[in-house]
C-alpha cells in the first residue's frame, strides 16, 4: 500500500518545496543585482508568498474533499510550475512580487490535502514514520535545490539569460512534467481507490474502525453541530500553535542557509554545496526519531528534544566561534528544526477523528502554522549580517512558544483521557443520535495519543 500512496506524493512535495525556495539559491547567483533586491526587498518577496498560502488552505481542503485527488493536486502543480517558469523571465522587482503571490496561491492546498488524504489510510501509530519520511521531501528539496542550482549556474549567459533565470526555468519545466504524469499516479479516496480489492477495502475500514474508536468516533456530516465541534476544539488551535512555533527553523534554514553560509566566507557555489550535508543529516534525524515515536506511541517528548537540539545550535551561531564550529551548529539547528514539524502534523492528525474534522484540522493547522513562514521571511535582515541576532533570537523564542503549546496539548489530553477512563464523559451519549453519530473525537470512546 505504501508504494501506491507515497512515492508520487513525495515527488510532488519535493517539487513544491524546490519551487518555493529556489529564490534563495537564485539570490546568490546574481538575482539581487539584476532585480535590485537590496534592503528589505528580498524579505518582502518571501513574505508576499505566505499571504494567499495561509488564507487559502482551509477553503482549498473544503474543495479537495469534493473532488478526485489526482485531478486537484495535478491542477495545482501544473499551475505553480507555469508561475515558476515565468519567474525566469521577470524583469522587475514588482513583477517578482506578483509572481511570488500567485505561487503561494497555487501551492496553498498541497500540504493540507496530502496530510488529509494519507491519514485516511493508516492507523494512528503507523502514521508518524510515514509522514516524517514524506517530510524528508523538504530536506531533499533543499539539498537537491542547492546541488541543482550549483549545476545550473554553469548555464550563465546561455541564450542571453543569467544563470539564476535558468534555475526557475528548468525547475519549472521539471515540475510541469511531473504534474502531467501525476494525474495517473495519485491515489483516490480509500473507498474509491483502484489498487485495493473490495475485500482489502473492507479490511482497511475495519482496521481504522478499531483504532481510536474510529468506528463510532465519526464526523461524516458537515452541519452546524460539526462546525461547533471543529472550530470550538481547543486541540486544533493548540496543535496549530505547536506547528507555527516549531516550524520557523525549517523555513529560516531553507530561505537563508545559502546566504548564511556565504557569510562564513565561502563562494556562492561552495555555499550551495555545503547545504547538502546539512539536509542529509536532517533527513536521517527525522526518520529515526519518527520511528522511535511510533514504536513508543509518544509525540510530546520528541518535540521537546528537537527544540532543545536547535536551541544549542542557535546559541553556537550567536557566539563568536570559528567558522567550522558554526557550520557544525547549522547541523544542530537543522536536525532539531526538521524533527519537529512532521511530529506536530502527525500528532494533531492522530487526535482528531472523522472525515470533516480531519479535513478542517489539517488545513487550520497548516494555515496558522505557516505564519512562521512570514516571520522567518523578515527576521534575517541584511544589515545584521553575519551574526543575525534578530533572526536567531526570534527563532529560539518561536520554537519554545511551540514547546509551550505542546505542553498545553499534552497535559490537556492526558487529563481528558483520565476523565474518559473514569466515565466522566459518558453523559455525552445521552445526546440526540444524530449528534452522537457526528461527534468525531468528542465521543467518549476516543482516546488521545500523547
Amino acid at each position: 500500500m505504501d508504494l501506491h500512496i507515497w512515492p508520487i506524493l513525495f515527488v510532488i512535495y519535493v517539487m513544491s518545496f524546490l519551487d518555493r525556495i529556489n529564490i534563495s539559491n537564485a539570490r546568490i547567483q546574481g538575482m539581487t543585482e539584476d532585480l535590485d533586491l537590496y534592503g528589505n526587498r528580498f524579505n518582502i518577496a518571501l513574505f508576499v508568498y505566505f499571504i494567499p498560502y495561509i488564507l487559502l488552505e482551509v477553503p482549498s481542503n473544503m474543495v479537495f474533499t469534493k473532488v478526485k485527488p489526482s485531478y486537484y493536486l495535478s491542477f495545482l502543480m501544473l499551475s505553480w510550475a507555469i508561475i515558476n517558469m515565468c519567474m525566469g523571465f521577470v524583469a522587475t522587482y514588482e513583477g517578482l512580487v506578483v509572481l511570488r503571490f500567485f505561487l503561494g496561491t497555487f501551492e496553498a492546498g498541497v500540504m493540507p490535502a496530502i496530510v488529509y488524504l494519507t491519514s485516511m489510510y493508516y492507523k494512528r501509530h503507523e502514521f508518524q514514520t510515514r509522514i516524517s519520511f514524506f517530510f524528508c521531501s523538504t530536506v531533499i528539496g533543499g539539498a537537491f535545490g542547492g546541488l541543482l542550482a550549483y549545476a545550473i549556474a554553469s548555464l550563465d549567459g546561455r541564450n542571453g539569460l543569467a544563470g539564476w533565470r535558468w534555475i526557475f526555468i528548468i525547475e519549472g519545466v521539471a515540475t510541469a512534467a511531473v504534474a502531467l504524469v501525476s494525474i495517473y499516479l495519485i491515489v483516490d479516496w480509500p473507498e474509491h481507490c483502484t489498487f485495493l480489492t473490495a475485500a482489502e477495502k473492507q479490511l482497511l475500514q475495519l482496521r481504522l474502525a478499531r483504532d481510536g474508536a474510529g468506528g463510532v468516533a465519526r464526523m461524516d456530516t458537515l452541519n452546524a453541530y460539526a462546525y461547533r465541534r471543529i472550530l470550538g476544539d481547543w486541540k486544533v488551535w493548540a496543535g496549530a500553535f505547536v506547528y507555527m512555533g516549531v516550524g520557523i527553523t525549517g523555513y529560516a534554514t531553507t530561505f537563508f542557509m545559502p546566504t548564511i553560509l556565504r557569510e562564513f566566507g565561502w563562494t556562492a557555489s561552495a555555499a550551495q554545496v555545503h547545504t547538502i550535508p546539512v539536509y542529509a543529516a536532517s533527513a536521517v534525524g527525522m526518520v529515526s526519531v519518527a520511528y522511535l515515536s511510533d514504536r513508543l506511541k509518544h509525540r510530546y517528548g520528541f518535540i521537546v528534544l528537537g527544540c532543545s537540539i536547535s536551541t544549542v545550535g542557535y546559541a553556537m551561531l550567536l557566539s563568536g566561534l570559528p567558522r567550522d564550529a558554526k557550520y557544525g551548529a547549522m547541523f544542530l539547528v537543522s536536525v532539531g528544526g526538521f524533527i519537529c514539524p512532521p511530529m506536530a502534523l502527525a500528532w494533531l492528525s492522530n487526535n482528531v477523528a472523522g472525515h470533516w474534522k480531519r479535513a478542517f484540522s489539517s488545513a487550520i493547522q497548516v494555515a496558522l502554522g505557516n505564519l512562521a513562514g512570514i516571520v522567518a521571511a523578515v527576521i534575517f535582515q541584511e544589515r545584521e549580517a553575519p551574526r543575525y541576532p534578530t533572526g536567531y533570537g526570534t527563532a529560539i523564542a518561536f520554537m519554545w512558544l511551540g514547546v509551550l503549546a505542546a505542553t498545553v496539548l499534552y497535559v490537556g489530553m492526558l487529563v481528558e483521557n483520565r476523565k474518559r477512563d473514569a466515565g466522566k464523559r459518558d453523559g455525552r451519549l445521552s445526546r440526540p443520535k444524530e449528534e452522537i453519530d457526528n461527534m468525531g473525537d468528542y465521543h467518549p470512546a476516543f482516546r488521545f495519543t500523547l
